[in-house]
């Protein structure tokens, strides 16, 4: 996917960071050692093929002066956060971190090197009929139970992995949706709906917020392209940069519960262990998508898009929402 935010960069730097990072005998002859995997919606990704012939992967966040969502600053750090944690504190597994440079010495942007997987992108190969049936079905339990050992991390506080956080569930997810309307309205961006209107729908239902005492590790943004699949078997989970201490009900693979159009989510529900949901959870589960669909819209503008379908897409989907939520205009 295309977005002003890849931050790429030119042989030569690219061959100073492999030097950094693998020392010079590994430096590549050449321009034609990397390739970029495009199918990211926000950072630059390179498959790289180093001097002994070993690929590795490289990740480089947006330039320094690039505007970003609030939620966005400095991301790249709370992605290094969450796969330390993920692999310090679960099975789950994910890819090797090589190398990692925040110093923004060689570029204005943290980066990071990490193992390249061998493996099958499960949302690209399921989509393009590459997967039977069953193994798209057994690969989405998979998920869930993935998902649920990443749920049993504990948090210190709620909010972002790296602080300070929040006291209250209800206080954290209060700040991210005013930080996001105040993203939208710093680049005027037209959400289809008054901020206070929304802001209504959270005051209506916060009370079901209160329910969510102890503050879990969410990944947020796990789905099926976001893993790697090989002979039936997740091998990898990728794109960490967005988990927060929260609620495990935020996490994407549950979000087709209040949006069909994000697929339906039986599978992963039942390798999660998760049946039906009550009430209360209906509400937080359907506030985290009124999030997100506030986020697909704010963001289109952060990403430089210059069609509309994105921004069409989640304004349909924040309609959809708030008639869910009794709002009509």
């Amino acid at each position: 996917m295309e977005s002003i935010t890849k931050n790429r960069q030119p042989p030569k730097t690219l061959r100073a960071m492999i030097e950094r990072a693998y020392g010079t005998a590994q430096v590549p002859d050449g321009d034609d050692f990397a390739e970029e995997i495009t199918h990211g919606w926000f950072n630059v990704v390179y498959r790289m093929r180093l001097r002994d012939g070993q690929q590795v992967v490289l990740k480089i966040a947006p330039a320094g002066d690039v505007a970003v969502l609030t939620r966005e600053r400095d991301m790249m750090r709370n992605e290094l956060a969450a796969m330390a944690l993920v692999r310090d504190r679960t099975r789950v597994p994910v890819p090797r971190v090589d190398h990692a440079d925040v110093s923004r010495e060689l570029i204005d942007a943290d980066y990071f090197f990490m193992e390249y997987v061998d493996a099958d992108n499960f949302g690209l190969a399921a989509a393009e009929g590459r997967l039977t049936a069953e193994a798209i079905a057994a690969g989405g339990r998979k998920l869930g139970a993935l998902n649920r050992e990443l749920n049993s991390i504990v948090g210190p506080h709620f909010g972002p992995l790296a602080g300070p956080g929040s006291v209250t569930w209800r206080e954290a997810s209060t700040t991210m949706i005013e930080d996001t309307l105040a993203d939208g309205a710093r680049v005027q961006v037209d959400i289809g709906w008054d901020h206070d209107d929304i802001r209504a729908v959270l005051a209506k239902n916060a009370g079901a917020l209160d329910d969510v005492t102890e503050p879990r590790f969410v990944e947020v943004d796990l789905w099926a392209k976001n893993s790697m699949i090989r002979d039936g078997e997740i091998v990898s989970i990728l794109d960490h940069e967005r988990a927060v201490y929260g609620d495990p009900l935020m996490e994407a693979g549950l979000t087709g519960i209040d949006l069909p159009v994000f697929g339906d989510p039986t599978d992963f529900m039942r390798g999660y262990g998760l049946g039906e949901l009550s009430e209360a959870q209906r509400v937080r589960r359907r506030l985290y998508s009124l999030y997100l669909a506030v986020i697909m819209i704010v963001e289109t503008e952060y990403r430089g898009h210059t069609d509309t379908t994105t921004y069409d897409f989640g304004r349909a989907q924040l309609d959809l929402l708030m008639a869910q939520f009794g709002r009509t205009r």
